[in-house]
């Protein structure tokens, strides 16, 4: 049967992805003008466009600036010469910390300190860019209120919460590496494998974090340790020149995994090939996928309830199952 995701999959079913008849942004229509199926990831924040002979990636935006990308067949007849990792779910566990900083965020817009965020809103606020976070809340909980206010507020709570962390006065256990994480950095090394950290969190609020995850685990500094670390750069603040790399590009867009290959690592698209992501969210699985390399998965995070467990090359539940993979590929 052909395929109608050329280089992603056979069909929707098989993907796991949801049969639309047309993308959200209405420029394709299921079976016109070469387009053999169109399917969504179930959080929507994908859309696949399966064409003959190729596939296109429609990343939508909540911030007004969706994109397309072109999908890539996977190489995978090469040994891995370099891993890159998520950060928060995936190196170190501070995702109930950063959502909480969100929920903190959208009380201070609202004005009610007794605020709380529901079960169903932890698939769109966590896993994607701070602006889509509070563009997420403000939609819901305050739609008279705007980006702009509610990232003063956000600011305000990290600093605050940031500073009494790193003077150890913070919120108790916010930042806590994953279990084997330790012990799956050290066998990379002693494999001579390229390690590179990629994160859509800001620098301010994503080095903390693992810095206080290396004293944790003994492990010295992490920018001795890692060959790259990618994170969504500085936040742009009325008068200041520092901007950001990642507010409008984040997971799912593929640049801070790309990023971190190519200008971090000096590892050309060519030798794509040689190269895996790790990750525990469907937004970082999918842009994994998009920079061309190939997804893993870990569990814990969101993947299965985002409908992108079927894009990852393969699923493991731990670091055990993730190193057992590696040292199939490296013979």
């Amino acid at each position: 049967m052909r395929e109608k995701f050329p280089d992603l999959g056979e069909n929707e079913a098989e993907l796991g992805l949801s049969a639309r008849e047309r993308t959200s942004d209405e420029r394709f229509k299921a079976g016109h003008d070469g387009i053999q199926a169109i399917a969504a990831t179930g959080d929507g924040k994908v859309e696949f466009v399966g064409f003959d002979a190729h596939t296109l990636a429609l990343v939508n935006s909540s911030m007004g600036y969706p994109a397309y990308y072109p999908v890539y067949p996977l190489i995978e007849n090469q040994p891995v010469k370099a891993v890159l990792m998520d950060l928060d779910g995936t190196t170190v566990h501070s995702e109930e910390f950063w959502v909480w900083i969100i929920q903190q965020t959208a009380a201070s817009l609202l004005g009610n300190p007794h605020f709380e965020l529901e079960n169903a809103d932890m698939p769109y606020v966590s896993g994607h860019s701070v602006s889509e976070h509070l563009q997420y809340c403000i939609e819901k909980y305050c739609p008279d209120r705007s980006v702009e206010a509610a990232r003063v507020f956000y600011f305000e709570h990290t600093h605050r919460e940031m500073r009494n962390i790193m003077q150890g006065t913070g919120r108790v256990g916010a930042f806590k590496p994953s279990e084997g994480i330790k012990e799956f950095l050290l066998f990379l090394k002693g494999q001579g494998v390229k390690i590179g950290l990629v994160t859509s969190g800001l620098y301010e609020k994503a080095y903390p974090e693992i810095l206080d995850a290396f004293k944790v685990l003994k492990m010295g500094d992490p920018k001795d340790f890692y060959d790259a670390i990618i994170t969504a750069g500085f936040p742009m603040r009325k008068g200041q020149e520092a901007g950001t790399l990642g507010e409008l590009s984040p997971k799912p867009h593929p640049w801070l995994y790309a990023e971190t290959a190519r200008v971090g690592m000096g590892i050309p698209f060519s030798e794509r090939g040689s190269v895996i992501g790790i990750e525990d969210s469907g937004a970082g699985i999918v842009s994994i996928r998009l920079a061309g390399f190939a997804p893993v998965g870990i569990g814990g995070g969101n993947i299965k309830e985002s409908g992108t467990e079927r894009l990852c090359r393969v699923f493991c539940n731990d670091f055990a199952g993730i190193i057992n993979y590696i040292g199939t590929r490296n013979g």
